[in-house]
């Protein structure tokens, strides 16, 4: 697993926030990262770009495509931030974690803090499933920050743009500054979210 470190949205559940800035202390060089690689060439099998938001690296799929010359699959956990740049990459990778937040409108906003970013996410989604790149959506929920019948509409729009395998994963405090945990999805009504897909589980915290 790679962590990428940067994202400019201000996600309130985050449990990474140490991630978020832009720059940080103790951060490890790609040229280190690809000496462990080489060395552990037979041992592992796959390299996974996480964050933080990957897509927020340019070198993001020269980084990819050096991992891939060594032999290893390339997983990606993203929020499709930057639309341009995760459809780059698709070709590149041989499955996604797609974290879809909200409903793709105004909610969108007021779980990101920033303008348009259901628009981007939307976009990248709708890239996703055209790839035919194999691939999951989740979405962390907490009712404090998305009730019920927008986690309804979401399943629902999901469904609609062709998603077939959805996890709701239950928000957990690490690292968290902003919330507290919740039997919130314990509450949710599961049956009628997995009605939308053919592939629907609980991720417990």
């Amino acid at each position: 697993m790679v962590y990428c470190q940067g994202c400019p949205w201000r996600c309130a559940y985050c449990h990474n926030p140490h991630l978020l800035p832009a720059e940080a202390a103790g951060g490890i060089a790609w040229s280190e990262v690809l000496e462990l690689l080489q060395r552990r060439r037979g041992l592992l099998d796959a390299v996974v770009f996480s964050g933080g938001e990957p897509t927020a690296q340019p070198g993001l799929a020269a980084a990819m495509r050096a991992a891939k010359a060594l032999g290893y699959r390339i997983g990606l956990h993203s929020a499709g931030i930057y639309s341009r740049r995760f459809a780059e990459v698709l070709p590149l990778v041989d499955w996604v974690g797609f974290d879809a937040k909200a409903p793709f409108d105004a909610s969108y906003e007021r779980i990101t803090g920033v303008r348009a970013s259901g628009e981007a996410a939307l976009a990248s989604a709708r890239a996703l499933l055209a790839s035919g790149v194999d691939c999951e959506f989740r979405t962390t929920w907490h009712a404090g920050f998305l009730s019920t019948a927008e986690l309804e509409r979401l399943a629902r729009t999901l469904s609609e743009l062709g998603v077939q395998r959805y996890v709701l994963q239950e928000f957990r405090d690490s690292g968290c500054l902003a919330f507290r945990p919740t039997q919130d999805a314990v509450e949710a009504d599961l049956v009628a979210l997995a009605r939308h897909f053919p592939q629907f589980s609980l991720r417990p915290a």
